[in-house]
């Protein structure tokens, strides 16, 4: 499930059971009612002993084997089925009991599937590659696991005993437990201070109401919203030191006892990706910092403000223009400036918006921010509270990318290949939002409204490509840290993160102590390396996007079998057969390139 936070006030919000049917998404075709989904519940309980029928039989034959493997994926794709159901209506009304208690009995049920079935890899990695060779000769249907048993192959060296893995697999929950933490208390138990918005109206402050806060053209506004964030992050700073600490530290346990070099190389051996791609980010980006710089001071210049602060990063470079869309117009233009994708694409597009895959309402208790979701053998669904803003529409190009990414995934793949992980799902989502960028820098009908795009590209490239590599390179040297013995204090996390955040925006920011506790609200860092693939993931989608723009319909052809590879292949090999290579900093370096030269379009724009 991917995310992107985008979350708007309303002056007033209806019920869930107010809101009109075609606002909402249609979960009636994953489950027609709660009955329905009880029946499902039920089965899927039932069927925990045939999780282990076939432990100590992988080997036994070809037909033994292939059954073992279609009974597994029967019931894990039952258990996505009903997970994304209780999630999905939970999201609709954060506070319904109904589908809270439904959502902790999928994640009891998922923590017993996943016990039960820990024997499984371990198994198959230890059947000799000469027996799976003849057994694929045997069985034709066999044939088609290829990359799945190569993939589970590759990890017999770093695996434990069957025994080993049981344990670990039950202990999932608790093992997670540094995250779940840091959720409630960030979430649920932490308050924040009111402020005095514009109006001199006081208002509540939230995580979600932050980013609005931060978008104020009152500095006041803006400095008030940081020093009340930062103010309860502050006094519990010691306990998120102690979570993310211990989250890290079973990063490191897990390296250690599996027999990785660092906690970094046994992360990204997920997904086969070498280290050097992680280290040809950070060098790439920190060679060319200077244009960050150059955009902070760009900033500072054109807000006209004697110093600059981090709570200043946010808010638009131009001013009075503020355009709105309706649901129905949005789509339109989506038609249009993602024209270059093809017809087959924009097909499926009208598909996601006719047969209500998207949940547009906003209505009190929804979860807040955009995300797309869905399972094997459901719709790609996308959650989203419209409030029509400019960039709302770019928030729906991205969801619609990740949504399409994996519908056509789902109709190429099987459905052990029916999935694509983290390092390939945000290029598609963000070749979407570029492609809407150049058409709407195309059709705009003044110089205010391209400034207005191009503003919005460099703040997403900042926040994309930058931020997310100085977060890289925080998360990179704290692993390392605890790795070499050394105690993750809240002081030490804060006097480094305040050391990056110096060198990433230079010297025309005015550097805020208070800033230096940002590590403590970021989430992702409980994900362990995992904030690096969105700086790779833009630099991937704007090398597509450069080639569907100029090279036309060979370009979009490979990008098309990019979204319908999922994860049949290794993901670096997936990307170099659709033409970009991303062992290569040359693909970081272009995309810098064309942030380069979008900065300078803008400092023409803006003069």
């Amino acid at each position: 499930m991917s995310e992107k936070n985008d979350t708007k006030m309303t002056t007033k919000q209806l019920k869930r059971v107010e809101i009109p049917v075609e606002q909402t998404w249609d979960m009636a075709s994953v489950f027609p009612d709660l009955d329905a989904w009880e029946q499902a519940f039920s089965e899927l309980s039932t069927r925990l002993g045939e999780v282990v029928a076939y432990r100590g039989r992988l080997s036994e034959s070809a037909d033994t084997l292939y059954q073992a493997i279609k009974n597994r994926e029967d019931i894990i794709d039952g258990l996505m089925r009903v997970g994304i159901y209780a999630m999905h209506r939970s999201d609709e009304d954060t506070a319904d009991t109904t589908f809270i208690a439904m959502k902790g009995r999928f994640g009891a049920l998922m923590a017993q599937v996943m016990g039960a079935d820990a024997w499984f890899e371990p198994e198959l990695a230890n059947v000799p590659e000469e027996t799976l060779d003849r057994f694929i000769e045997e069985k034709a249907e066999l044939s088609e696991y290829r990359h799945f048993f190569d993939n589970i192959l590759r990890e017999k060296k770093y695996q434990l005993s069957t025994e080993e893995e049981t344990l670990l697999g039950r202990a999932s929950q608790i093992l997670s437990s540094p995250e779940e933490i840091y959720g409630i208390l960030s979430n649920a138990d932490m308050s924040f201070d009111p402020i005095v918005n514009e109006k001199g109206e006081t208002v509540p402050m939230s995580h979600a109401h932050y980013s609005l806060y931060l978008e104020s053209r009152d500095p006041r506004v803006r400095r008030e919203a940081f020093a009340s964030m930062y103010k309860s992050f502050g006094q519990f700073r010691n306990t998120c030191a102690t979570t993310l600490s211990n989250a890290i530290r079973f990063n490191t346990f897990n390296k250690d006892i599996r027999g990785f070099k660092s906690g970094r190389e046994a992360s990204l051996f997920r997904n086969a990706i070498h280290e050097s791609v992680y280290d040809s980010l950070l060098e790439a980006v920190n060679e060319r910092l200077p244009l960050l710089h150059r955009y902070v001071a760009m900033s500072k210049k054109i807000l006209g403000l004697d110093e600059l602060h981090s709570y200043d990063m946010y808010v638009s470079l131009v001013e009075d223009v503020d355009p709105h869309y309706s649901f129905e117009e949005a789509k339109e233009i989506l038609f249009k400036a993602l024209a270059p994708l093809g017809e087959e694409y924009i097909a499926t597009l009208k598909r996601a918006f006719d047969e209500r895959w998207i949940d547009w309402a906003v209505n009190v208790g929804k979860r807040s921010g955009a995300y797309s979701g869905g399972a094997y053998n459901t719709n790609p669904f996308i959650l989203i509270s419209w409030q029509g803003t400019l960039d709302n529409l770019y928030t729906l190009a991205h969801e619609l990318g990740h949504s399409l990414h994996s519908y056509f995934t789902r109709k190429s793949q099987p459905f052990q290949y029916g999935d694509y992980c983290i390092f390939l799902a945000e290029i598609a989502s963000t070749c979407n939002e570029i492609l809407l960028t150049d058409y709407l820098l195309k059709t705009a009908t003044d110089d205010k409204m391209k400034a207005a795009v191009v503003n919005h590209y460099l703040d997403g490239f900042k926040g994309t490509v930058f931020r997310q590599t100085q977060f890289a390179e925080f998360e990179y040297l704290i692993h390392r840290a605890d790795e070499s013995g050394t105690a993750l204090t809240a002081d030490y996390l804060s006097e480094l993160y305040g050391e990056l955040n110096r060198k990433y925006y230079g010297e025309a920011l005015t550097f805020d102590p208070d800033i230096a506790n940002e590590w403590a609200r970021i989430p992702h860092f409980y994900y362990n390396f995992y904030v690096f693939q969105y700086a790779t993931g833009f630099s991937a989608a704007t090398a597509f996007a450069e080639a569907i723009l100029n090279e036309g319909q060979p370009a979009v052809d490979r990008y098309l079998d990019f979204l319908a590879s999922g994860s049949s292949d290794w993901p670096i090999d997936v990307l170099k057969k659709a033409g970009v290579d991303m062992t290569k900093a040359e693909t970081i370096v272009k995309a810098l390139d064309a942030f380069e030269r979008s900065l300078d379009e803008m400092e023409a724009l803006v003069k």
